[in-house]
């Protein structure tokens, strides 16, 4: 089971993780939840309602991580526009959709972060040196997400463009500063590709 998930009986799916891969899933997923911020009901406690109305931005964030983790609903990559007409729709068209989702799906992105720490939280509490962490059907589901996110975060710094052509980082020299990175990235990659495996049926 070691390095990979595996289906557990009645759904759900386990992992055994030693402390060091613990420490580090739980560092990029608090790294995340920083980068992603708080909500409006965070940022505005007093108010219930703050979140409920609250509408979101209708520009692209500037952070080039935020943008791959928020991207525009219309246009981008292979859907270049063929006139500044279409150009210009596309771009109201992404903003209208983006001020009315990007708040949920920040939160979302919040809620499967904060699931990954806490459940290593709780297993880092019954043993120092890790263990077998055990998720539920849910919970595989949360983790899936953010494990996406966070290779989708480290994919953006390593510049990677296509999630298909990741040869050239097989081949980075062992003093290239990138290379802790692109290690994270690739073993990040091997669980969340067991993890799919699990959750299908």
């Amino acid at each position: 089971m070691s390095g990979h998930f595996e289906s557990l009986p009645g759904g759900g799916a386990a992992v055994a993780l030693d402390d060091v891969e613990i420490s580090i899933i739980r560092s990029l997923a608090v790294q995340l939840l920083e980068l992603i911020g708080p909500g409006p009901a965070e940022s505005a406690p007093d108010d219930p309602l703050a979140e409920l109305f609250a509408e979101g931005p209708s520009e692209p964030p500037s952070d080039p991580v935020l943008r791959r983790l928020f991207p525009d609903a219309y246009g981008g990559p292979g859907g270049d526009p063929d006139s500044p007409e279409e150009a210009e729709e596309q771009r109201a068209h992404s903003a209208e959709f983006r001020r009315f989702t990007e708040n949920d799906l920040r939160a979302r992105k919040r809620d499967n972060a904060l699931a990954v720490i806490r459940s290593l939280d709780a297993l880092t509490s019954a043993s120092e040196e890790g263990g077998v962490l055990k998720l539920s059907q849910e919970e595989s589901g949360q983790w899936l997400g953010a494990l996406n996110d966070l290779r989708l975060a480290i994919g953006s710094r390593l510049e990677v463009v296509d999630e298909d052509d990741t040869d050239h980082l097989y081949r980075l020299p062992d003093e290239d500063p990138r290379k802790p990175m692109v290690m994270a990235y690739l073993w990040l990659g091997g669980l969340q590709e067991t993890l799919v495996t699990t959750l299908m049926p």
